[in-house]
């Protein structure tokens, strides 16, 4: 009897392990697409991205994203309407980076879109959340 004792606390100590073991695995993997997501949806913060937006967009684009200030009538061509959500919502994440990072050459556009090398991933990711925001029909993510 003592073997079958033995024996049997030693499976169920094998299965206690495992199932902690099992436990970590999902949490880990739970963290890991929790990311993935947040990654592919964009990682930025809306507040943040608004107040770099002020600072860096609004002079073409306007404080609304419609580009109806004095520079952009002013402008050939014209800025674009950030909330043109027909036009902006089928831009994708990274198109859109490059054209903050790289300027509207970059991907065909104006010539008079500058470039922002100085700007940081997470700082692009923030403006590109804040812009996001501006898009009538709203940004559902697709």
């Amino acid at each position: 009897m003592i073997h079958v004792r033995v024996l049997t606390e030693a499976k169920r100590d094998m299965v206690q392990h495992l199932g902690r073991g099992l436990i970590v695995l999902s949490f880990l993997l739970l963290i890991i697409m929790a990311g993935t997501i947040q990654k592919a949806m964009g990682a930025g913060s809306v507040e943040a991205g608004g107040k770099l937006y002020q600072t860096r967009c609004t002079p073409c684009h306007g404080p609304d994203g419609k580009a109806a200030t004095p520079t952009a009538q002013a402008l050939n061509p014209k800025p674009r309407d950030h909330t043109d959500g027909a036009y902006m919502n089928q831009l994708s994440q990274e198109h859109l980076a490059k054209v903050l990072k790289n300027g509207g050459p970059a991907v065909g556009k104006s010539p008079i879109m500058p470039p922002n090398p100085d700007l940081n991933d997470q700082q692009i990711d923030d403006i590109i959340a804040f812009v996001r925001t501006l898009a009538v029909p709203p940004y559902s993510g697709k």
